[in-house]
């Protein structure tokens, strides 16, 4: 690990399946930023947590297919989204269309590997070595963080 990388622990398990109830609409955001062939639709872009919605037309269909909601439009989804805002788990970015930041400091992410967001924004896998390092929970909400408040915290 060398400063300025960044660690993320996932808060859902990968490739829900579809019709799922159970995934939230920031988890589906996290899983398109993940999946390359989404690039052209949604992509991390800016400062850490920062994504912009490229199609949102797009993205609003893949979540009313997801949630089984055919008539899914994005105003419905941006107003899903904005219902995130009083919680801080992500905000609006201000002067800057269709683009959003997630506050990794008030969502809780584990039960899944950590995944590295270098500065350039791009995912990676974890080495053996940092797979070994991490902390998991059984449940969110009462979850260990230590790995990755340490990381946030020192700076490094």
């Amino acid at each position: 690990m060398k400063a300025g990388d960044y660690y993320i622990l996932w808060a859902y398990k990968p490739e829900s399946s579809p019709g799922s109830r159970q995934i939230q609409l920031w988890h589906f955001i996290l899983e398109l930023l993940q999946k390359e062939e989404y690039q052209g639709v949604i992509a991390w872009q800016g400062d850490y947590g920062e994504f912009v919605i490229k199609d949102p037309d797009e993205v609003a269909r893949l979540w009313g297919i997801r949630k089984c909601k055919p008539h899914m439009n994005y105003d419905k989804l941006s107003r899903a989204l904005r219902y995130y805002y009083n919680k801080r788990i992500l905000h609006k970015t201000k002067g800057k269309r269709f683009t959003y930041k997630f506050n990794f400091s008030k969502v809780v992410l584990v039960n899944y590997p950590i995944l590295d967001m270098a500065s350039s924004g791009n995912l990676k896998k974890p080495n053996f070595k940092q797979r070994k390092r991490m902390k998991y929970s059984r449940t969110p909400h009462s979850a260990s963080l230590n790995f990755y408040q340490q990381k946030f915290n020192s700076g490094n």
